[in-house]
């Protein structure tokens, strides 16, 4: 029997280049990959459907599963995750001086639904007592003008949102102090040339997400990986060889992160904090599957509604095909 052929929109990191070169197969499949960055890949899944298979927001797909957009079904496969305390930025001259000065504040976004959004809102409103609707959300590309959410929103109308003035970017905005922070999954421009008034919200952000990781057990997720439904119910058994797949690549990114006799990670102090992490988090401390993240994943949709995102609650369930719910143990 010949191998289906598919093609897969996917973002370069240890976790996924065993899928991109090769090194690890589908079992029954041949991929033709595409390498994209995430803002460029998810925008063509989300209004285009390019690619059969493709990594995607958590948020995004969540939105439009909400919303009766029964094209793809997740596998859970979790590529990317982060912890967000590292993600909130702040003009030092703006008189914030702890997260609950972010009150009345004009805070910055590329998009208010991005995944790494909805988690931070998460820790400042449980945390910090600041709900959404206490700040003024600004809207705009990190480094371009133009920016759109990927999907329309139908937000509360107590929540007060804007768009950056024609020409402006976020990164700008916060260069100059038009706004005051900026939250997102990546530090702008200004940040990374060393900014002098523009720092951190947390003075040591990797305390903040260590303790609050003690006290909730979440490892935020930002993306999973989506499967056209109506492939899935071509062929079967395609959902599980995925995520077989997409296990066994992250297996050989660890195995090569462990080995430290010939350092992978062009980073010092590599093999200290891989062991800071593994006492932290525990040995698995990047896991895949719904049982070991199901207190992530129900903490993610929980807040995702609240935050007016999804019109509904949903449930884990209702995220992944049902073969990738449980995993064989040999």
């Amino acid at each position: 029997m010949n191998n289906i052929k598919l093609s897969i929109g996917i973002t370069s990191n240890p976790r996924t280049w065993p899928i991109i070169d090769g090194a690890v197969k589908v079992e029954g499949v041949d991929l033709t990959p595409t390498v994209l960055h995430p803002s460029e890949l998810f925008w063509r899944q989300l209004r285009f459907a390019e690619f059969d298979v493709a990594e995607m927001s958590m948020s995004s797909l969540m939105m439009a599963k909400s919303k009766g957009d029964e094209r793809f079904v997740g596998i859970p496969v979790f590529t990317t995750r982060m912890f967000f305390h590292t993600r909130i930025l702040v003009r030092k001259d703006a008189n914030i001086d702890k997260p609950a000065d972010l009150k009345g504040k004009r805070v910055g976004v590329p998009e208010y639904q991005l995944t790494a959004n909805v988690w931070a809102r998460d820790i400042l409103e449980q945390e910090h007592g600041i709900a959404p609707a206490d700040v003024t959300w600004v809207r705009g590309g990190y480094e371009q003008p133009g920016r759109v959410e990927k999907i329309t929103l139908d937000l509360p109308a107590s929540l007060r949102l804007e768009d950056a003035p024609r020409g402006a970017t976020i990164s700008g905005m916060l260069a100059d102090g038009s706004i005051d922070a900026l939250i997102g999954p990546r530090a702008p421009s200004c940040f990374e040339r060393g900014h002098p008034h523009v720092g951190w919200l947390y003075p040591d952000p990797i305390a903040a997400a260590s303790a609050w990781y003690r006290k909730t057990g979440i490892f935020p997720i930002m993306h999973l990986v989506g499967i056209r439904r109506s492939l899935a119910e071509r062929h079967p058994f395609l959902p599980a060889a995925m995520a077989k797949a997409f296990g066994a690549a992250k297996s050989v990114a660890l195995a090569k992160l462990t080995d430290t006799s010939a350092t992978k990670v062009t980073l010092p102090f590599v093999e200290e904090q891989l062991a800071q992490a593994r006492a932290l988090m525990g040995p698995d401390f990047w896991s895949y599957g719904v049982a070991p993240n199901r207190t992530t994943l129900d903490a993610f949709l929980h807040h995702h509604h609240a935050q007016g995102l999804s019109p509904r609650r949903l449930a884990v369930e209702e995220l992944f095909h049902p073969a990738t719910l449980e995993m064989v143990k040999v």
